[in-house]
């Protein structure tokens, strides 16, 4: 694609992304395929941190985040990567809904793991070792009580792959904003994910 192209496509996208925010739900369906790519890239990098038998496919989350989205209330996009990382963290919450009730099915079974490590910017005690996805869904959680925006970093380059430039891009920040935040965001997560304490600042 030429950059003629690319830039057509991408105000396509854009103007797409307008008129789902004020309610043309068509307007959804004509721009999956336009980003579908980038949708099952996205679900691929949640998943590939999973355990390997995890039950849902690269495909099953993008169609259950499609199903989602088209089924919620339009969001206001500003653009393209706006609106892939609204994808991302809607992947998280299909995550964390499909492992509770894998867990209630077991009625107390083993928790769902995620292999992670430094490469993914969270914690994970030793590398390679696993954390229980609905412990770190709750420190998340706790983390943007605390601090949205670090919250907010930590989502973005995890679940949706974002570089630090790209992550300060998204944010309206500098690129060392999103550096120190993924600092203090990781020593956050790894404390609660560890049973320590919160830390400070």
């Amino acid at each position: 694609m030429g950059r003629s192209e690319s830039m057509s496509a991408s105000h396509e996208v854009t103007l797409l992304l307008a008129r789902w925010g004020e309610g043309d739900r068509a307007a959804l369906a004509a721009l999956t395929p336009l980003i579908y790519a980038e949708l099952r890239r996205l679900a691929a990098r949640a998943l590939s941190r999973e355990r390997p038998d995890h039950t849902l496919q690269a495909t099953a989350l993008v169609h259950e985040a499609y199903l989602r989205l088209q089924g919620g209330r339009p969001a206001a996009c500003r653009d393209r990567r706006h609106f892939l990382t609204l994808a991302a963290r809607l992947m998280r919450r299909i995550l964390v809904d499909h492992a509770r009730a894998l867990q209630a099915v077991r009625r107390g079974g083993a928790p769902l793991k995620l292999s992670l490590d430094a490469a993914g910017e969270l914690p994970a005690g030793a590398p390679g070792s696993p954390l229980d996805l609905l412990e770190l869904d709750a420190a998340l959680d706790e983390l943007a009580a605390a601090d949205a925006r670090k919250a907010r970093v930590i989502e973005l380059r995890f679940f949706a792959g974002l570089s630090v430039e790209e992550a300060a891009e998204a944010l309206d920040v500098s690129t060392p904003t999103v550096v120190l935040d993924t600092r203090l965001a990781r020593a956050f997560l790894f404390a609660r994910l560890a049973g320590g304490r919160r830390l400070a600042g």
